[in-house]
């Protein structure tokens, strides 16, 4: 067992929370246990809000679902909402799309990594990249990025504004919109969508190009550093294509060693669990995944632009496609295996969404009014799996005779994260905080670190079944009066 995992005698030593963490979707903690000489005992990362979406969803109409669950993020909707209406196609025998329905899919899908990849760098993370970790705090947001580097900012707030505009056109509007239902959509787009679009997607793909460029920048100019920050090792798990390219929207399951070797490979996911499991510890309303075969403490992986980088055997598209084999044999490797090397993964992944909306564009078919597949047998469980902004995203239902939902399982991109979250950030409290007087700067990186995975906290915070709970009763001068609290295993204990 890792040894910042327990802390033995915590009651002795020092407690220090960052609360909330910023610059990330949702609400969430860390808490560093410290001995009297500052040295690190114990690193958590805490996910402190409940909102219990796969509880509520039953006893709705399976229809209903994909715009129900899109409610779980404002960052991220088109993921569930498409991932959702993939189970209810497979609920309705409806896999096989029509041409046209399958690619205002894809192009939905794309303006979403768009967007989401554009806001994540420029917005949140820029800051930190481009004035450093232990830079001014006031100015070290995007207010400070767009005084600085105005250029910079435009370009990303443009970016994303481009994102934001395709998936109204497909979905209806920019969020939690309508635009998939199951079997297919219920619009294509229409040719003066298509003409307003392609002309500014050359543009989008130049500028994404720059964003990588960015990035590449950002490690030549401080090498050791960027490769050697919160580094650890990591399995990898992630859609790749029948001929094992990157593919954001479908494909089959693939899981590897840091070594590239394969664990599994071309796995269906409509049979997700038989590789996956999942664990829950007391400390965090957010589940703990691993490969089943492995077991909880050597199975954890890693999900998202990292590792469909590294995972997949080439991307689709040619700019991006250059790009990843440069990342790949940067240093020998060094910066595909770096925590800080999800921002230049991301950028790649931003390029690729790029060029998929510009052929998507230029396809014919993306105007076709045939939107609806045959429905085919019946099926009493759906379930759908996509490749989000974040990682691997899935949702499993179960469906009676009456239609309606009686049992939901969502297993969400930061969800998988969540052990490597916890050993990004250990790593970077041994490095940086051991021993040493505790500076806001350093506490950053510990944010800079959790940022890295871009993680969506409300999307990971709906987990089945009895989850841990402690409650504090105060009174009005702030004296505590009493406290309880419930294990996962659902043991209730008053104090």
């Amino acid at each position: 067992m890792n040894t910042l995992e327990t802390a033995e005698n915590p009651e002795k030593l020092r407690r220090i929370a960052i609360d909330p963490v910023s610059r990330v979707e949702g609400h969430g903690k860390v808490t560093l246990l410290l001995d009297e000489d500052n040295r690190v005992r114990q690193v958590r990362l805490h996910i402190v809000e409940f909102r219990g979406f796969e509880k509520f969803i039953q006893g709705r109409p399976y229809w209903e679902v994909p715009v129900m669950v899109q409610r779980l993020c404002g960052i991220c909707p088109v993921s569930h909402h498409l991932a959702a209406s993939k189970a209810m196609d497979m609920l309705l025998g409806m896999e096989k799309l029509t041409p046209a329905a399958d690619k205002n899919r894809r192009l939905m899908h794309y303006g979403q990594i768009l967007q989401s990849h554009a806001l994540h760098f420029f917005h949140l993370c820029s800051p930190d990249l481009l004035f450093g970790f232990d830079s001014e705090v006031a100015k070290r947001n995007i207010v400070g990025i767009a005084a600085a580097f105005p250029e910079v900012a435009k370009k990303g707030v443009l970016l994303r504004k481009y994102g934001q505009e395709i998936i109204r056109m497909t979905a209806g509007k920019k969020i939690h919109g309508t635009g998939s239902i199951p079997g297919g959509v219920n619009k294509s787009l229409s040719k003066e969508e298509r003409k307003a679009l392609l002309g500014e997607i050359y543009t989008m793909v130049s500028w994404s190009l720059e964003a990588v460029g960015i990035v590449k920048q950002l490690f030549e100019s401080n090498r050791e550093f960027f490769e050697n920050f919160g580094r650890f090792d990591a399995k990898s798990l992630s859609l790749v294509r029948a001929d094992g390219a990157m593919d954001l929207y479908h494909g089959d399951l693939r899981a590897r060693e840091i070594d590239g070797k394969k664990i599994f490979d071309h796995f269906d996911y409509r049979h997700y669990w038989d590789v996956i499991s999942e664990d829950v510890k007391p400390w965090s309303y957010m589940k703990f995944p691993y490969l089943g075969s492995l077991g909880p403490d050597e199975g954890w992986y890693r999900v998202g632009p990292l590792a469909r980088i590294s995972n997949c055997d080439f991307i689709p598209t040619p700019l991006a496609d250059r790009e990843r084999r440069e990342f790949l044999e940067y240093d020998d490797g060094r910066a595909a295996g770096a925590t800080l090397g999800y921002h230049w993964a991301r950028m790649i992944e931003m390029l690729h969404a790029a060029e998929n909306i510009k052929d998507l564009l230029h396809d014919d078919e993306i105007e076709g009014e045939d939107l609806i597949a045959r429905q085919g047998e019946r099926a009493g469980r759906g379930v759908g799996v996509i490749e989000a902004p974040r990682g691997t995203l899935i949702h499993h239902y179960r469906v009676n005779e009456e239609d309606l939902v009686i049992r939901a399982n969502l297993i969400v991109s930061t969800t998988h994260n969540n052990q490597a979250m916890n050993e990004a950030i250990r790593q970077v409290a041994l490095q940086y905080l051991d021993g040493r007087e505790i500076t806001e700067g350093l506490l950053n990186h510990i944010e800079v670190a959790i940022r890295a995975f871009d993680p969506c906290l409300s999307c990971a915070t709906h987990a089945l079944g009895r989850m841990p709970l402690e409650i504090e009763l105060f009174d009005c001068e702030g004296e505590k009066l009493s406290s309880a609290s419930r294990s996962s295993e659902g043991i209730f204990l008053a104090q």
